[in-house]
């Protein structure tokens, strides 16, 4: 089983989404306002949270950002908006997914599956086998990254795409061999979702010149271990 932290004010709707949940392979826990979420998340530490944006209490991307910054567990988003403002605000504060409201319940089932997939799909390690190169530090026994002696706050897709980038330092990846690293599926010419997630790794390790990670035009990108100091 696995433990859900469902942030949602609609008592009607969260109860639903929890008997849903429930017989399946989740037991879902519900917290009714923003403010409460943090404390919460920290004396139960679930395995994914699954947040509403208009909360009382509290805005749902200030809770977003709370748990991101002490903590690398899965974050999916639930929006009423239709357009790409709350997907792409609730991505840049540290949220792995979103889905549309109302909610269909197949669709949020299938998406917590993938990213509890993700998370198990990250090997085990030695505690102190990390990645060095410079001022920069992988810590791959808890998910933190560092960066000239500060953590640098990633959400789970960043952080297992820098993963990727970083055990093969000195190497071209292609956009597939990505894609088959963090998710099982080939590159179908047309998802941008690799490009758009390096975009963002650049933009947090302060590297407008893209010299940490390469672009190598026609072949794919390259984590520059030289680059780093």
């Amino acid at each position: 089983m696995f433990r859900v932290m469902l942030v949602e004010d609609d008592a009607k709707l969260a109860s639903l989404v929890a008997e849903y949940l429930g017989e399946y392979e989740f037991t879902v826990d519900i917290v009714s306002r923003g403010d409460i979420a943090l404390a919460h998340f920290q004396q139960t530490l679930p395995d994914i949270v699954v947040l509403d944006l208009m909360l009382p209490g509290l805005d749902g991307m200030v809770v977003c950002r709370q748990i991101r910054a002490i903590n690398a567990v899965p974050i999916l988003i639930l929006t009423a908006r239709e357009d790409a403002y709350d997907e792409v605000s609730g991505l840049e504060q540290g949220a792995d997914d979103y889905v549309n409201k109302p909610v269909q319940p197949r669709v949020l089932l299938a998406r917590l599956r993938a990213l509890v997939r993700r998370v198990k799909e990250v090997p085990a390690v030695d505690e102190n086998d990390d990645l060095v190169f410079g001022a920069f530090r992988l810590c791959r026994s808890d998910r933190t990254v560092f960066w000239r002696n500060e953590t640098v706050l990633l959400n789970s897709a960043e952080y297992k795409l820098l993963l990727v980038l970083a055990q093969a330092a000195g190497k071209v990846l292609s956009r597939n061999d990505i894609l088959i690293e963090m998710r099982g599926i080939e590159f179908d010419g047309l998802d941008r979702s690799i490009d758009n997630k390096i975009s963002r790794l650049r933009r947090k390790f302060d590297d407008p010149h893209a010299d940490k990670i390469k672009t190598v035009w026609g072949e794919g990108y390259l984590f520059s271990p030289s680059a780093w100091d």
